[in-house]
């Protein structure tokens, strides 16, 4: 069945969306400088999080974007707690604003946890994300509730995952790095809905 992205239930976001979407998911393509890969958002179990992502996709802050930091065993000197990720942003030379930020899904709530290829926004505190996101490389259950990555142990809030050119996004990990910044970015060309 196809619903209208703005009837999902999404709070406070008010989005000027008018995405048709499945009840289940939307299907994203990235395109980047070292090639193209697929995300599936899931809008019925992260539905905040998702409207949230899908809303800078519908207005091309991605496009022009990149991915920037890339995170390795050898590059986290000070954390106890190791992971492997990639982390994008919007354009930061758009010239419309990020939105505010969202309410944080945890994932005790969604049921989606932080697999190899899991998509899940970046975050300093609770209810702070906004455009940055980050893709899992392995399976990484200290991002999620009660894995303590995060001092405060309330994880980050996972909405999707890649479903095709996982190559791509491991290529993007392995791309040259200094300390945990590409170098240099890897840059997002397009984003958009399939």
């Amino acid at each position: 069945m196809t619903a209208l992205l703005s009837l999902l239930p999404i709070g406070a976001l008010g989005l000027p969306l008018i995405v048709p979407v499945t009840s289940d998911s939307v299907r994203v393509v990235v395109e980047t400088d070292l090639g193209t890969f697929e995300l599936e958002v899931d809008v019925d179990r992260a539905p905040i999080t998702a409207a949230n992502f899908l809303r800078y996709v519908d207005g091309g802050h991605y496009d022009g974007g990149s991915f920037h930091r890339t995170v390795h065993a050898d590059n986290q000197p000070s954390d106890t707690i190791r992971i492997a990720v990639i982390q994008a942003g919007r354009n930061r030379n758009a010239s419309a604003p990020s939105f505010p930020p969202i309410e944080l899904e945890r994932t005790s709530e969604t049921g989606i946890t932080h697999r190899d290829g899991t998509i899940s926004m970046a975050r300093a505190g609770p209810d702070t994300a906004t455009h940055s996101f980050f893709i899992c490389i392995g399976d990484q259950p200290s991002l999620d509730h009660g894995g303590m990555r995060n001092a405060d142990g309330q994880g980050f809030a996972a909405f999707g995952r890649v479903v095709a050119g996982m190559d791509v996004v491991r290529a993007i990990h392995e791309a040259p790095y200094e300390g945990q910044r590409l170098t240099p970015v890897v840059g997002i060309v397009r984003v958009y809905l399939k």
